[in-house]
This record gives structure tokens, sequence and C-alpha cells, in this order.
């Protein structure tokens, strides 16, 4: 089954660091973009961070600096690399992409979640 599949969410005091991956499966073709996202409790989904397969990255303002997103394209793979967390962190994230399976054919994929939790 196609999927996306998230893991490294924690518990992590505040200054700490927490590093989350996002792995793609199936018959895949090629994946533009891959990006994270998150939602607080009582919140709107948000942007965190954005990565295309040439290297193009875009950022929230509110983690830059603080975050940084890179991927494995060979194995279609994408991690969220988080320093300096903040109690304003805390959400859970999500990992979506836009999974094309030929040339014309793509579908839009998120991942389960996974929560993040800042606190001392």
């Amino acid at each position: 089954q196609d999927q996306l599949v998230e893991s490294g969410g924690g518990l992590v005091q505040p200054g700490g660091s927490l590093r989350l991956s996002c792995a793609a499966s199936g018959s895949i073709f090629n994946i533009p973009t891959m990006g994270w996202y998150r939602q607080a409790p009582g919140k709107q989904r948000e942007l965190v961070a954005t990565m295309t397969n040439t290297g193009n990255t875009n950022y929230a303002e509110s983690v830059k600096g603080r975050f940084t997103i890179s991927r494995d394209n060979a194995n279609n793979t994408a991690y969220l690399q988080m320093n300096i967390l903040r109690p304003d962190d805390t959400a859970v994230y999500y990992c979506t992409a836009r999974i094309y399976y030929s040339k014309s054919y793509w579908l839009d994929h998120w991942g389960q979640g996974t929560q993040v939790t800042v606190s001392s």
C-alpha cells in the first residue's frame, strides 16, 4: 500500500532537539516536493517546511534558523531536524508529499502524524 510513514516524535525539554523522518513507499516515479506541517491543539494546520528534489527549501518564519529539512531522494525519505525547541513548537507534525506514479498520474499523501511535545 502506498503511504508515508513518520517517526521520531516525542517529549523533549525546551532547548532540546528532535529529528523526524518520513519514508514514502510504493511504486514511485518521482516526488517533486516533500514537506512538513504541524497542528497544535485548537489551531489550524500550518506549514513548517518544504523541500524540492532539487534542493530548494521553504520555511515558516517561526522555525527559520532552528529547523532544517533534508531529503534522501534515492530512498524517498524526508527529515526534519528540529533544534532549540520551544513550548510553542508542541504539535502533531505531519509529513506530506505529492507522489507521481507516472509522468502524468499523481496522488497527494499525508502521514499519520507524530506528536512532538516540548515541556519541562
